[in-house]
């Protein structure tokens, strides 16, 4: 397993100090959103999610619980008054690319990345890609602690269209989506795959900046645009599965909204090595 320490290469990076950095410190409020599970009935079930498409707010924003048919669900917004929509493409192409630019992410609890595929990585680094062409349909492979000990994570991303969104409604002008079928296990291989879809629904607020909208239906996956519950009969998600990456979520993305606007500028929105 690769190490959350910075290797010599690592540390002379002009980058690397967003590493030594305090980890930002999200708003406590926030925080205790998820110190208890929401009521199922308030979940965004994923056969609605255009719902996300909706002007205005989901009955629930932050918050977790186990569903009925024994699925997990978490959603969160992390509100980020200085990062555009260009950003977040920018960094969802960039971040894949070595193990520091996932590293200074979540210092300690993000350990590393890579794009396994060769061509893949070759069309992210290709300047004639299109930005939101970088990230899907490319897969990550990453390695980090969402609560329970370290795992490996593979990530497929995928189109809005892919996802199962209403392409009449999806502007991709006006927001961007980062969906993908996901599946994890230990590092150790102590337990078989798990499959969860994730996605980010990031939309511009009218005072500037964007609200981050995260929605996660663990246990699910995306086949032919439809979601399918993947679960054996009769097993549920313990509780402690959805909460654990939803605070790993909350701060994850309250340290990625400190830095952001500050390394996008540095890097001067390129994607390089």
């Amino acid at each position: 397993m690769r190490s959350w320490e910075l290797t010599p290469e690592e540390k002379a990076k002009p980058y690397a100090k967003y590493f030594s950095r305090p980890v930002a410190a999200p708003d406590p409020a926030h925080l205790e959103l998820m110190a208890r599970p929401i009521d199922p009935s308030k979940a965004l079930m994923p056969e609605n999610i255009n719902d996300l498409l909706n002007p205005g707010y989901l009955d629930v924003e932050t918050g977790w619980c186990v569903l009925p048919n024994g699925a997990a669900y978490i959603a969160n917004m992390t509100t980020m008054p200085d990062v555009s929509i260009g950003m977040i493409n920018w960094w969802f192409a960039w971040h894949g690319l070595a193990d520091l630019n996932y590293k200074i992410w979540y210092p300690k609890c993000h350990f590393g990345i890579s794009i396994p595929d060769a061509e893949e990585r070759a069309r992210v680094l290709d300047p004639s890609t299109p930005m939101v062409k970088r990230f899907q349909g490319i897969t990550h492979h990453v390695i980090e602690d969402i609560g329970g000990g370290p795992e490996e994570i593979f990530i497929p991303f995928m189109t809005p269209e892919e996802a199962g969104f209403d392409m009449e409604r999806f502007n991709e002008e006006g927001v961007t989506l980062i969906c993908a079928n996901g599946r994890s296990r230990p590092v150790d291989g102590s337990r078989p795959w798990a499959p969860a879809v994730v996605c980010h629904l990031i939309r511009p607020m009218n005072r500037g900046g964007v609200e981050y909208r995260t929605r996660f239906w663990i246990g699910y996956a995306i086949e032919n645009k439809k979601f399918v519950c993947k679960l054996p009969p009769d097993f549920r998600i313990p509780e402690a599965a959805p909460q654990g990456l939803a605070i790993h979520n909350v701060h994850e993305y309250t340290n990625l909204a400190s830095f952001l606007p500050e390394l996008y500028k540095e890097m001067t929105g390129q994607i390089a090595v």
